[in-house]
């Protein structure tokens, strides 16, 4: 592609950006609506592939991935992003001069009609973001508000006077016990502060196990555990098992509105963060947060000894990375990092693409 053809896709890409900006009244910052452009490399055609994920297809067309909505919103072919297929091709077009994305079903969207009944095999729609990197970690791991541990049920006794249990063993758990026959079994974790303000922000829990009810007797109950992760003992809780939503029903998007926040935690114990690792965020519901959020991560800066003076000086942060939200609770989100130039680092600062931000910033490859 020329400097010159790609010049110009920039610049119709902006534009229409602009467009788009004031045309939401809001709903995407227009700094970064305005800043959103194509790469220079970017395909004329893209045959979706098992694997692939929104944030990559999107970065193999957009400087910036998440700015994907940017592209199709108000787009008829794409009626729904969260719906695109293995074979499905995407391409690039302009409409009044203005760049879109249209979509080709692949075959696997075809069904035609005969005589009799014919099983069309089910698809599966490409996530937003490598699932795999996700699941285990939202199926081991959970938030909860303050006090919402406290009066859970808990374990009092494996069954044959056991000090620790497992999958297929029985459990005596007292207390009462939430509606329902299936339950998670937890113990506590990392207690989550706001670093600035000292403010209790949620309680992380540690998943167990599951286990399914026998039979209640007043306030002693009796529970099969159908499910273990690490030994259960006395005084782990149980609650009502969360539910789990890691499907493509969300898309990377940046935040309607600035956001700032920091890292709180790398669950699991990681020193030094990098790509596809998890990490705790002190933003959440409250801030406006929501799934598919992309936020930047400026790492601290260093702490020298000024020359002249003796004092301590921090130098200023850089940004060196990006974290997309994935799992959401009022306080507190889960996030995954996308992209990173350097490790990061709990305390690290992240907030929401700023228009120098992606002006200076390198284009992301998928």
């Amino acid at each position: 592609m020329s400097e010159q053809t790609a010049g110009g896709r920039r610049r119709w890409l902006a534009a229409w950006g602009v467009v788009l900006g004031t045309a939401l009244g809001g709903l995407l910052p227009l700094e970064i609506a305005a800043a959103a452009t194509l790469r220079d490399d970017a395909p004329s055609r893209y045959t979706v592939a098992s694997g692939d994920t929104l944030w990559g297809i999107a970065g193999r067309f957009l400087a910036h991935p998440w700015q994907w909505p940017e592209v199709w919103d108000g787009n008829p072919q794409i009626d729904d992003p969260h719906w695109i297929y293995p074979g499905d091709v995407v391409y690039l077009y302009h409409e009044n001069g203005q760049p879109r994305l249209g979509l080709e079903p692949g075959q696997g969207g075809i069904v035609r009609l005969s005589p009799k009944v014919r099983e069309v095999p089910r698809r599966e729609a490409i996530p937003p973001l490598p699932l795999e990197s996700v699941q285990r970690f939202l199926e081991a791991n959970r938030i909860v508000g303050p006090g919402e541990l406290d009066n859970a049920a808990y374990v009092i006794a494996g069954d044959d006077r056991r000090i620790v249990s497992g999958a297929g063993d029985r459990i005596y758990v007292r207390g009462e016990l939430p509606p329902g026959e299936r339950f998670g079994i937890y113990r506590r974790g990392q207690r989550y502060l706001d670093p600035d303000s000292g403010e209790f922000l949620g309680l992380e829990l540690e998943t167990l196990g599951e286990a399914r009810l026998l039979r209640r007797d007043g306030e002693v109950s009796l529970l099969r555990v159908t499910m273990s992760r690490q030994e259960i003992r006395q005084g782990d809780r149980l609650l009502a098992q969360e539910s789990l939503p890691v499907t493509p029903a969300f898309q990377p998007h940046a935040p309607g509105h600035p956001l700032e926040g920091h890292i709180l935690a790398v669950p699991g114990g990681v020193q030094f963060i990098g790509r596809l690792d998890v990490v705790a965020l002190d933003l959440g519901q409250r801030d406006g947060l929501s799934r598919g959020a992309v936020l930047a991560v400026e790492q601290q800066g260093e702490t020298i000894t000024d020359p002249q003076t003796g004092e301590p000086v921090q130098l200023p942060g850089e940004d060196a990375g990006w974290l997309m939200v994935f799992r959401l609770y009022d306080r507190v989100s889960y996030a995954l990092v996308m992209h990173a130039t350097r490790s990061l680092a709990v305390g690290d600062r992240v907030h929401a693409p700023r228009s120098e931000d992606l002006l200076a910033g390198a284009s992301l490859r998928p």
